[in-house]
């Protein structure tokens, strides 16, 4: 199944009409589909070599990801595997193989491949320089999910500048196309059942690849995860261990602290026990650039950003795992767990309210559209919240507030149940009221929301919108 994906395959595509060799950068999260992509722009080359970096792992070294490549190019070119000594021979002989016709090189993972050698990528820059380059149909992409390797050895680095045709970042699928999913059963599925299943597994395809359509959310959700065969049980460890390496376990107490709430920086170190210095910044960046935590900042109505700032999960399938998986994980593993229904889990509504508004979130652009809000309009789009000071009348928190150049605000409400009642109304009254800003500015309450909702508030005219999840799909 390939779906979406349709303004990276044009960014690529584009580059067939050059008439010079191009080198690629991609990144994303594991699962996130990068390989999947490549596979499909390479229907586009008469010659397509993909290599893979051998994941870490404890005595693996330089001569062993040489080996392997040697291996993969022997399959590719139907030859005898050979024997290198270094990087530069490598890559000189996969270049002796490419020097004419529509050539895709694939090299996946390539924080893997260069683990052992210091200088893999001065290596790989010399003979692109002197060889691959002379053919000028030839695209070399470069991919991992490592982003923050990726950022500084290659984007960063003055080997590279002025080389990379193109940068992709590929993130989850939106939401229209992780409907595509479902295929023939999108009429008759409700977007509740679907919302349940993207609340736990975001819009990451291989997780979507996994869900059995014709069996109900709580099913799938029972078996990928609170099963020891599950995909999705075992997966957390995995991505930990092959992105980050050594580093694991301070990554996973991060997120581990972050489950229960945003917090800062300084919350992050105080409640791991750690001073706020240069290591717990870059592990937070670490994240963040590979997708796993978004940064939220609270703008100020003069359109500068505020020095305030909260890390949040922004990835559902680790916040869900975290949160019901991790805890239980070695009563699931012995086969002492029983899975229930999805309304057994603990706090279940309000951690499915987290899970949906972090979809919402990571999906704007459909809400943008949704408002008719031209993007280019937009000053700040993002969760807000006040801290109670002299100067305002109390704390408050707002799901997303979008800020337009038209002094416009628009105060969106972010709800999962299965029903919102007129409390919500009082709710976002009293963030109205609490909300300190600039007077002659308009406000315009928007409820975005999966579950049904009640006469009093359809009739109550108080929201300017509503959008469903539906909608949205």
């Amino acid at each position: 199944m390939f779906y979406g994906r349709e303004s990276e395959l044009q960014q690529l595509k584009a580059l067939l009409k050059k008439e010079t060799a191009s080198l690629v950068v991609m990144r994303g999260r594991r699962r996130i589909g990068k390989s999947t992509l490549v596979e499909k722009f390479a229907e586009s080359f008469g010659l397509f070599c993909e290599f893979q970096g051998l994941a870490p792992r404890s005595g693996l070294k330089d001569d062993d990801q040489r080996r392997n490549f040697s291996e993969q190019m022997g399959k590719i070119f139907k030859i005898p595997p050979l024997q290198l000594d270094h990087w530069t021979e490598a890559f000189a002989h996969l270049a002796s193989h490419t020097r004419k016709g529509r050539t895709l090189i694939f090299l996946d993972e390539i924080s893997w491949m260069a683990g052992g050698e210091s200088d893999f990528l001065g290596k790989l820059k010399i003979v692109w320089d002197t060889e691959f380059k002379k053919n000028p149909r030839l695209v070399l992409v470069l991919c991992g999910s490592v982003s923050s390797w990726i950022d500084n050895n290659i984007l960063r680095d003055a080997d590279f500048v002025g080389r990379v045709s193109l940068e992709i970042n590929l993130q989850e699928l939106p939401l229209k196309d992780c409907h595509e999913f479902w295929r023939d059963k999108k009429g008759r599925i409700s977007s509740m059942e679907k919302a349940k299943i993207l609340c736990a597994v975001g819009g990451v395809p291989k997780y979507l690849e996994e869900v059995d359509f014709s069996a109900s959310s709580e099913k799938n959700i029972q078996r990928l995860f609170f099963k020891k065969s599950g995909l999705l049980f075992n997966e957390f460890d995995k991505i930990f261990s092959d992105i980050f390496s050594q580093r694991a376990p301070r990554y996973k107490d991060i997120v581990g602290v972050l489950v229960s709430g945003k917090c800062s920086a300084l919350e992050v170190a105080k409640k791991l026990g750690l001073s706020q210095n240069g290591d717990i910044t870059e592990y937070l960046t670490d994240l963040e650039k590979s997708d796993f935590l978004s940064r939220d900042y609270t703008w100020q109505f003069d359109g500068r950003k505020s020095r305030i700032s909260r890390y949040r999960i922004r990835d559902n399938y680790l916040r869900f795992y975290l949160k019901y998986v991790e805890p239980i994980r070695e009563k699931i593993r012995s086969g002492l767990y029983e899975p229930r229904g999805l309304e057994s889990l603990k706090h279940w509504s309000l951690i499915f309210g987290f899970q949906f508004e972090n979809l919402i979130l990571n999906n704007l652009g459909a809400v943008l559209n949704h408002l008719e809000i031209d993007p280019n309009s937009v000053i700040s789009a993002s969760p807000y919240f006040q801290r109670k000071t002299k100067g305002n009348k109390g704390a408050c928190q707002i799901d997303l507030l979008i800020h337009t150049r038209f002094s416009t605000l628009y105060l969106c409400e972010i709800k999962f149940r299965v029903r919102i009642g007129k409390e919500v109304i009082d709710e976002v009254i009293q963030k109205i009221n609490l909300l300190k800003r600039p007077k002659g500015m308009s406000i315009r309450p928007v409820l975005i929301c999966e579950g049904e909702i009640s006469e009093e508030v359809l009739e109550s005219d108080f929201f300017d919108q509503i959008i469903s999840f539906k909608d949205l799909l």
